[in-house]
């Protein structure tokens, strides 16, 4: 290749790749598509594996998840429309599922939920959340879409 074909492919490349980056960076949609039924259908799998069995089959949660156990910890709260789950934004929900709940509690708070980093990739996270989201009607569906707009510090 001539030295004046490479330096053109050069700055294609270099191109390319900047507007891949930029197109990523200005990306605000959400990762956890609740209208994805491919995204939708992994993440239901993904779920029923890693997820339900502390927080229902049917996203229900634990019984009396607001009442904490004996051992002082609350149980594993509802995932469906009755649950706190949409009240927090995306990112914060990616977090607390990819590094743990301990990340975003006050310091010496005792969970048990288990960061799933290592374990899941973050686009089957993204997937798991997608399935969660997906439950929920379609107003607090909009109302999660205002919260995951808003910056981050939720």
């Amino acid at each position: 290749m001539q030295p004046r074909a490479l330096l053109f492919a050069a700055i294609a490349v270099t191109l390319v790749g900047a507007g891949t980056g930029l197109w990523v960076f200005l990306d605000r949609e959400p990762a956890a598509h609740p209208d994805n039924r491919e995204q939708i259908a992994a993440g239901e799998k993904i779920y029923a594996a890693n997820c339900a069995a502390c927080h229902g089959a049917k996203l229900e949660g634990e019984p009396n998840w607001r009442v904490r156990k004996d051992s002082g910890r609350l149980p594993a709260p509802p995932h469906d429309a009755t649950g706190h789950t949409w009240h927090h934004s995306d990112e914060h929900l990616f977090g607390i599922v990819k590094d743990g709940l301990t990340a975003y509690a006050p310091a010496g708070y005792a969970t048990d939920m288990p960061a799933f980093k290592g374990i899941l990739s973050d686009a089957e996270i993204h997937a798991v959340l997608a399935y969660i989201k997906s439950s929920w009607p379609q107003d607090i569906k909009d109302h999660h879409r205002q919260i995951s707009a808003q910056p981050a510090n939720n």
